[in-house]
């Protein structure tokens, strides 16, 4: 009789692994892509123009000259494809420098005053939807760009400041530059008879940035430098979401301690963004050597979704604490309540010795727009 033999089959726990990713991360996260000490991606460097700024000494005699401005270019692409409405507003502005260039004012810099993505974190949004973007305004365009930080730039993590950093480094000045706050990236520059300081409006609490600021507008030599210029993200009145019945720290610090410093040393326009319209407010006031005017122009339309009018902030407390000067405040240009009259674009400010004037370019479908009935203002009151 054969011998039959009784076989157990013990069923072995079959374990299942699911990752929600792309499967180059998994196998970066595995090591199998590169093993264990894989390199980190870093930000590329946005290009340097073909006609970079000179040292400062050496264009002491310009007093004719433009410059642009404007801010918030994050689009609903970043990560995915270029940033295409700011790409828009780059083909105008390239088209300006061009038509500017062989005139008495052609444009010697470009300034943006933050949120360049949605999460400054994000490598890939640097790579893929911004720097390709102003790639062609420093090559195609040969002019420099000067960036500082939005909220969105997330510069108070080691990723956003790193990303900020890695894609500013061969345009704004170098660590160690006394143009340069140490360990910060609150900078200044100087062309011409014109003095700019980009300002971390995220930071305008901290004294060390408020004591390096003091010491570069004290610094200055006003005989040469007849213009000084600021340019930060958030402003110190906006009537968008982020500013009407709405009063966010930064906002608080700025008209706290910088507009007191800014009027002190006679700052001729402030340039921001943070809110994604177009409005201009003209403070007023008076010290030991007369009557001054500072122009504050917000200027968000750069790409990110427009934004709408919300209402009027409250400036009581400000015109209050600052009577002694006798400071008043004209919202010389409101946005509309309609988002689709809010229209992407940038502004060109035209120096002319002590003579600013600003023209606003409206993009797209807002290339007809003219905020001031027209599309340009001088300021300066009559």
């Amino acid at each position: 009789m054969p011998i039959v033999k009784r076989i157990t089959l013990v069923p072995r726990p079959v374990v299942l692994f699911f990752f929600a990713g792309s499967l180059a991360a998994f196998l970066a996260m595995t090591g199998a892509l590169s093993g264990a000490h894989q390199e980190q991606e870093h930000v590329k460097p946005i290009p340097p123009p073909a006609t970079p700024l000179p040292p400062e000494a050496q264009s002491r005699d310009v007093a004719r000259f433009s410059f642009i401005a404007y801010g918030d270019t994050r689009g609903r692409r970043d990560g995915v494809a270029i940033q295409y409405e700011h790409s828009l507003v780059v083909d105008s502005m390239i088209a300006q420098v061009k038509r500017l260039q062989t005139t008495k004012y052609p444009v010697r810099f470009v300034l943006q005053s933050g949120d360049a993505v949605v999460n400054g974190q994000d490598t890939q949004q640097w790579n893929i939807s911004f720097v390709p973007v102003i790639s062609r305004l420093t090559t195609e365009g040969g002019v420099p760009y000067f960036l500082v930080p939005g909220n969105h730039e997330a510069t108070d993590s080691p990723a956003g400041l790193r990303n900020y950093l890695d894609a500013l480094s061969a345009l704004i000045p170098p660590e160690g530059s006394p143009r340069r706050m140490p360990g910060h990236t609150t900078y200044s520059f100087g062309y011409g008879n014109t003095f700019v300081v980009g300002l971390d409006a995220n930071t305008a609490g901290d004294d060390k940035q408020y004591q390096w600021v003091t010491s570069q507008l004290e610094g200055l030599d006003r005989d040469r430098y007849v213009n000084v210029i600021v340019f930060c993200h958030q402003a110190p009145f906006s009537s968008g979401p982020h500013g009407g019945a709405k009063l966010e720290q930064p906002t608080v610090d700025l008209r706290a301690r910088y507009m007191p410093l800014f009027n002190a040393h006679h700052v001729r326009a402030v340039f921001s963004g943070h809110e994604h319209l177009f409005e201009h407010w003209v403070e007023r006031y008076t010290d030991a050597s007369g009557p001054h005017r500072m122009d504050l122009v917000v200027s968000g339309g750069g790409g990110a979704p427009i934004y709408a009018y919300s209402g009027e902030p409250d400036l009581h407390d400000y015109l209050k604490a600052n009577e002694a000067s006798k400071v008043t405040l004209q919202h010389l240009v409101k946005p509309s309540v309609e988002r689709g009259l809010n229209p992407y674009h940038f502004v060109i400010v035209r120096v002319d010795g002590e003579k600013l004037d600003i023209e606003v370019f409206g993009v797209d479908v807002g290339s007809g727009f003219q905020p001031y009935r027209s599309n340009n203002v001088e300021l300066q009151d009559p």
